[in-house]
């Protein structure tokens, strides 16, 4: 994405905020179309008017995942605590006088989330939230889109989509036929599920 795109963006999400209320911008998207990178782009341009709220601060435990049974398929949308992100979108939407909301956050080295890491002041009029299923239709993610004030759907094409994705796994920890053989089996399973909902959002951004 260049800077004039960015740039666009930037403006975009700016004009959320116009009316001084606060306001919440989601970016959805397959795994690895560049999700975090753009929210943090953003959320950098903004210069302290939005706060980053990861999805992925609500992934189960591993310890949870593995007496679910569910550890083989972690990212699909039953291995996430869907209601409980629910509920700190609406909190932060609330935005309570002189009250201080604390997210969680995920640790990519230590592939748990981490809680109370995230501070979202009350006079911040600006959440930007990002994750696979902001967009999905399934069960308690079907509360999260009317949570929106505007969503936006991230397209890249898989053929550098995918090898991104298999970088980022090997960057943190995974050996690259292990994170080839996860993306695969897992990661596009999940991939194909989300674009379901592409055409739910509010704007399609082409990423390169």
């Amino acid at each position: 994405m260049d800077t004039r795109e960015l740039g666009l963006l930037v403006e975009r999400a700016r004009a959320l905020v116009a009316g001084g209320e606060r306001r919440v911008l989601g970016i959805a998207g397959p795994p690895g179309a560049g999700k975090s990178t753009l929210a943090a782009r953003l959320a950098a341009r903004l210069d302290g008017l939005a706060a980053l709220v990861p999805m992925d601060g609500f992934h189960l435990a591993q310890a949870e995942l593995e007496r679910l049974g569910r550890a083989g398929r972690k990212g699909a949308p039953d291995t996430f605590d869907a209601a409980g992100y629910t509920a700190l979108l609406v909190r932060l939407r609330a935005a309570e006088p002189g009250v201080t909301v604390y997210a969680p956050a995920f640790d990519r080295a230590l592939e748990e989330p981490v809680a109370g890491s995230i501070p979202v002041p009350p006079d911040v009029p600006l959440v930007i939230t990002e994750g696979n299923y902001l967009l999905h239709e399934g069960g308690p993610w079907a509360h999260v889109l009317p949570l929106l004030d505007e969503a936006w759907y991230l397209d890249l094409d898989d053929r550098r989509r995918v090898p991104r994705l298999v970088a980022r796994h090997v960057r943190f920890g995974k050996d690259p036929a292990r994170a080839a053989r996860w993306v695969a089996e897992s990661d596009e399973a999940n991939a194909r599920l989300v674009a379901r909902s592409r055409d739910r959002a509010h704007l399609v951004v082409r990423m390169s």
